[in-house]
């Protein structure tokens, strides 16, 4: 029996078994490849999409289980008018690989939206399990305290 979704804010209708992970359903039905395949048990967060509003790793989130608008990496802005979030990302030059930077910065967006004004600590618990085998925390750290700023001018 297809499944209705709404990803981005557009309809979309899957036919898939129901205990298909989410992160297939975008990636493989769907063609947003934003969110990443990292570890498939939910200990990295690069497969970090939003459901309601909340981040959650979407290798563990079977169809079945969606209820509500999800959001990707490719719902939060666009090359031309990216999030704040987005444009921290690229003013601190956080990314090395960037493999786990789509997890990461919806990881972040979704602290923001709980937090607007984390301090190092509640970034630090927040963003504990998104993996960067990079290492680049200090420039993960930075650029959401840059975005947290930005959204205050608006």
């Amino acid at each position: 029996m297809p499944t209705s979704l709404t990803i981005n804010g557009k309809a979309h209708q899957v036919d898939l078994p129901d205990d298909v992970p989410l992160l297939w359903v975008l990636r493989d039905e769907v063609g947003l490849t934003g969110t990443k395949f990292g570890c498939g048990v939910a200990a990295c967060g690069a497969c970090t999409v939003h459901i309601n509003g909340e981040a959650v790793r979407s290798c563990q989130v079977p169809l079945a289980d969606v209820d509500g608008p999800i959001t990707t990496i490719e719902g939060i802005g666009t090359p031309d008018a990216m999030a704040a979030i987005q444009q921290a990302w690229v003013d601190y030059q956080v990314a090395q690989c960037g493999y786990c930077q789509s997890g990461q910065i919806m990881q972040a967006a979704s602290l923001l939206a709980e937090i607007p004004e984390p301090s190092d600590a509640e970034i630090d618990e927040a963003m504990q399990g998104n993996l960067c085998r990079c290492g680049t925390y200090p420039r993960i750290r930075a650029a959401i305290h840059a975005a947290s700023d930005k959204m205050k001018e608006v």
